[in-house]
């Protein structure tokens, strides 16, 4: 119920981003469907209908990077003061986002069955002239097990990647380990092994805790706290000939108890918490991102890999799927480079600001770059190897193709929203020192541009090399 008040009480670009994912669910759906009923119609060629159906997983993995990227935008389930209070806390709101998801998903899911339905003629009759009954088996009965598994694979999937990707995380520290303890619970660090009895031995423990008023057993000073205990000073105590009931040294007295209590601290290995739970998004690293030369690594197996296919069905999935990865690993130490490039040679306010951006979203910004130029580069190749005599696109190709691009279209401007929503406290704080909002905007413009003039000419140069053994 409280998944429903939510969706319905959310702004309108909100309700169409969770259609877009509807959308998306229900494309790849009807996908799915479509599979389904080659293998009906074709029962003999088992080998054409497994790989239609492998092709679907594109399209399903477009759908659910979508589905996160929307659930991490949504404003309806992002923590703010007070939820906890009322039962909502970081894992309910995990849930109502997981549930969201579903909702959406299965939404898209049953408008896919019945556009299914329909084309087969199940509902009001034959459309289009029975021109679709050649892939949807219209003169066969639809296995209702097949099609339930086949109609909940999108929405399982999707929610189940949501309540991983947004599961609480404890931001604190972790502690150092659980301590040692010593002969009759004592807290011992050494590593020697005592023998029976050497506890109670006089002066076995003299050199781990120095008392008051006596050296320790190696030779170092009492502290001043020790020798404070043991001879108080009557200024410190405020009983000196001042008169006055603060002394001079007071301040070092209490610098000294507080660099005692910061040394127990650390020493039992139990830091304050940094801050409180949160959203489970992970912070934009100040570090450079580390997976470039992993990501040009597999970019550079992938063309090799499709040098020698020679038109192989395995070998050319199997190269996409290295180009593919390697694309979205290398894209956000580029856009991290992007940003560095952007400070170089005494930048000013506007390009100092842009790069900062870019390199603190690095990360966030980065993978959906990388999957939309894998998908421009496949989408090049693939229109290069059907080109001249080849067959056209089919009506289920062009739709499978529309989806992923769309999808991934609309995944980088999610990414854009969320990386605007987590810069929004600091957008506010530059407009309240005076930044003017045209600054802004420029700087925004410029990230664009920047990030344009990079990938564009790399991710053509990748397309070329990847049809290069299609034109021989």
């Amino acid at each position: 119920m409280v998944a429903l008040r939510l969706t319905r009480a959310t702004r309108p670009t909100v309700q169409l981003r969770r259609l877009l994912v509807a959308a998306a669910a229900g494309g790849t759906g009807f996908l799915l469907l479509a599979c389904l009923g080659y293998a009906l119609d074709h029962p003999q060629q088992a080998d054409a209908a497994a790989l239609r159906l492998a092709w679907c997983a594109v399209p399903l993995a477009a759908a659910v990077h979508l589905a996160l990227a929307v659930a991490r935008t949504d404003p309806g389930t992002r923590p703010r003061p007070g939820l906890s209070a009322v039962g909502l806390g970081p894992a309910r709101l995990m849930a109502l986002s997981a549930l969201t998801t579903a909702l959406s998903c299965a939404l898209g899911s049953v408008l896919a069955l019945l556009v299914f339905l329909h084309l087969r003629g199940d509902l009001t009759g034959m459309p289009f002239d029975g021109a679709a009954s050649d892939f949807l088996a219209a003169d066969q009965p639809l296995p209702i097990p097949a099609t339930l598994t086949l109609l909940g694979l999108v929405p399982a999937t999707a929610t189940t990647t949501v309540a991983l990707a947004l599961r609480p995380r404890d931001p604190r520290r972790a502690a150092p380990g659980p301590r040692g303890f010593g002969r009759f619970g004592a807290y011992g660090r050494s590593a020697a092994r005592e023998t029976f009895g050497a506890y109670g031995r006089f002066g076995a423990r003299r050199g781990n805790v120095p008392a008051a008023g006596r050296p320790a057993a190696d030779g170092a000073q009492p502290t001043d706290g020790a020798a404070a205990g043991a001879a108080p000073d009557p200024e410190r105590s405020g009983h000196g000939t001042s008169g006055h009931g603060t002394a001079p040294g007071t301040d070092t007295e209490t610098k000294t108890q507080t660099e005692a209590v910061a040394e127990a601290e650390a020493e039992t290995g139990s830091p304050a918490p940094e801050t409180a739970w949160t959203d489970g998004s992970r912070r934009p690293s100040k570090d450079t991102p580390v997976g470039l030369p992993w990501g040009i690594t597999l970019v550079t197996a992938g063309l090799a890999v499709h040098a020698y296919a020679e038109r192989q069905a395995g070998a050319v999935l199997l190269g996409w799927f290295l180009i593919a990865t390697g694309l979205v690993l290398a894209s956000p130490g580029l856009t991290h480079l992007c940003g560095r490039l952007l400070q170089s040679t005494r930048p000013g306010a506007l390009r100092l600001l842009a790069g900062r951006v870019l390199m603190a979203e690095a990360t966030r910004l980065g993978r959906p770059l990388g999957v939309v130029c894998a998908v421009v580069t496949a989408g090049y190749a693939m229109t290069t190897l059907y080109a001249g005599s080849a067959p056209a696109f089919g009506p289920l190709t062009t739709l499978g193709a529309l989806l992923v691009t769309g999808c991934t279209v609309a995944t980088l401007l999610t990414a854009a929203v969320e990386t605007r929503q987590c810069r929004a406290d600091t957008t506010a704080t530059l407009l309240r020192l005076g930044a003017p909002a045209a600054m802004l905007r420029a700087a925004a413009a410029l990230r664009a541009a920047a990030l344009l003039v990079l990938f564009g000419p790399l991710t053509l140069a990748v397309a070329a090399l990847a049809a290069l053994p299609v034109d021989r």
